[in-house]
């Protein structure tokens, strides 16, 4: 679906995806924030999306392209974590596949100075979901396959580990987004490859997430805690793991409406968010916006969208987050001390934007 022309914020988002990927295909996450110049599989999914949702799919497919490659160049990594796993070993984090990588696909260096969690396997199920969505029904190249076969081999075999989150937080932790990540290409896998055992694997996944994750009718941040991420709003619209009128999406979506919308109208991460003071984001807003236009909450959305578009900048740039109604205030300045200001423009805020509004 071509996007409508003369609209300030639309044709900017267009404008921010296609000046952010790199010759290589990579995304950079922000072009402007100095410790967002990486391309994470979990951004990128949603940019390459974005462009397939507004028919720029040449440029999606430049990023499918890159991600291929970059997991290409260090497959002997992952079968060595494969064989480890499989002799009962548990690999360090820093042995697993990253979460993002340069934009040329090599794996960074460490910062010894400010060191950066790397070990997150969400992005991986995401990249699946997102290749299945660019396909479009069509058969993945050969060589593409076995890129989507040892994809489907690593997160059959690591879903269970305790990694970091989908934010780069909670180190060790278990997350519920995570597994819907998993989950969601695991099943993508089964589809492609046609291995029946990828969607045995994704029935597991899900009947952990029903069973460990349930709090109070709702899926919660982990097993045991009554909070909820914005990031569960995937796990109904787009992954699909359970559908978006299932009782529980259901019950989780209003319970995500009820502890994380903003007083301005945003949506926060979660409760307890410190990072710049945890205030309201723009691409979760546009992602409950996604899922109310699926679920037929037109006017919820519509409101969502007129949230994010109040956000833009003078130029229709679109940031990570708005810190005026932060939930830690004083969180905020130290951030700006550390890292400067609010990534702007952050490609997968603009990319969520196009979804919301295409999803419309």
């Amino acid at each position: 679906m071509a996007i409508a022309t003369g609209d300030l914020i639309t044709e900017r988002s267009l404008a921010v995806l296609r000046d952010g990927q790199a010759r290589s295909g990579a995304f950079v996450a922000s072009p402007s924030f100095r410790v967002y110049q990486f391309g994470w599989l979990r951004d990128g999914a949603f940019c390459a999306h974005a462009l397939d949702r507004v028919g720029h799919a040449a440029s999606s497919g430049a990023w499918h392209a890159w991600v291929h490659e970059a997991i290409e160049r260090h497959r002997p990594r992952a079968e060595a974590v494969l064989a480890l796993l499989a002799g009962g070993e548990t690999p360090p984090g820093e042995e697993m596949l990253p979460a993002r990588y340069t934009l040329d696909g090599a794996i960074e260096s460490e910062d010894p100075v400010d060191p950066w969690p790397n070990f997150q396997i969400d992005g991986y199920g995401m990249w699946l979901w997102s290749l299945e969505q660019h396909l479009a029904g069509r058969a993945p190249e050969p060589a593409q396959l076995r890129t989507v076969e040892l994809v489907g081999r690593y997160l059959a075999a690591s879903w269970r580990l305790p990694c970091w989150s989908c934010w780069e937080e909670f180190n060790g932790g278990e997350h519920a987004s995570t597994l819907a990540s998993a989950c969601a290409g695991l099943a993508v896998a089964a589809r492609l490859t046609g291995e029946s055992a990828f969607a045995d694997e994704a029935e597991r996944v899900r009947a952990e997430l029903v069973a460990r994750y349930v709090t109070g009718g709702y899926i919660g941040l982990s097993p045991g805690d009554a909070r909820v991420d914005s990031s569960i709003l995937w796990l109904g619209v787009p992954f699909g793991v359970l559908r978006a009128d299932d009782p529980l999406v259901v019950a989780t979506v209003d319970e995500v409406k009820r502890q994380l919308i903003g007083p301005g109208g945003g949506v926060y991460r979660y409760r307890g968010d410190t990072y710049y003071g945890g205030g309201e984001w723009l691409l979760l807003a546009s992602s409950l916006a996604w899922h109310e236009s699926v679920a037929g909450s037109a006017d919820s959305a519509r409101e969502l969208r007129r949230w994010v578009r109040a956000q833009a900048r003078d130029n229709g740039d679109l940031p990570e987050q708005v810190t005026g109604a932060a939930q830690f205030a004083d969180e905020v300045e130290p951030w700006l001390e550390r890292w400067g200001p609010v990534a702007t423009p952050l490609l997968w805020s603009h990319a969520m934007f196009l979804i919301s509004e295409v999803a419309a």
